[in-house]
């Protein structure tokens, strides 16, 4: 048995977008790591500048700025989630807990990686 089919409805589209933003408004105010990843971002955005990097850099900066600004998303979104669920010590909780923490992890790596190759290729 298959669901309905919903109808394109331009109001659930402009209200996506609206629960979207205030996703990202809410994990900027209440989550302190989404305030260093933003210093982070200005300090890498500020580099780049002064750097004078080309195309290809901007996008390999910028596209490892908005990974971890969506890895630091959905690791809230968990660790909210796995709250809701249950306070109490949980080995599935921590776990997922801990995995989605190493995702971010993973992507702040690459954005190292990302700003090591950046300048080391403007470096003189």
């Amino acid at each position: 048995m298959s669901l309905p089919k919903k109808h394109f409805s331009v109001k659930a589209r402009i209200l996506s977008f609206k629960y979207a933003f205030t996703g990202l408004f809410t994990m900027l105010k209440t989550e302190h790591n989404a305030w260093i990843h933003c210093l982070a971002a200005l300090v890498a955005v500020v580099g780049g500048f002064i750097l004078k990097i080309n195309t290809i850099e901007w996008l390999f900066v910028l596209g490892a700025i908005f990974l971890v600004f969506a890895l630091e998303m959905i690791n809230t979104a968990i660790e909210q989630l796995c709250e809701a669920v249950t306070k109490e010590e949980n080995p599935h909780i921590k776990k997922a807990k801990d995995i989605a923490a190493g995702a971010v992890l993973v992507g702040a790596g690459f954005a190292l990686v990302v700003a090591t190759f950046v300048i080391y290729n403007h470096w003189e």
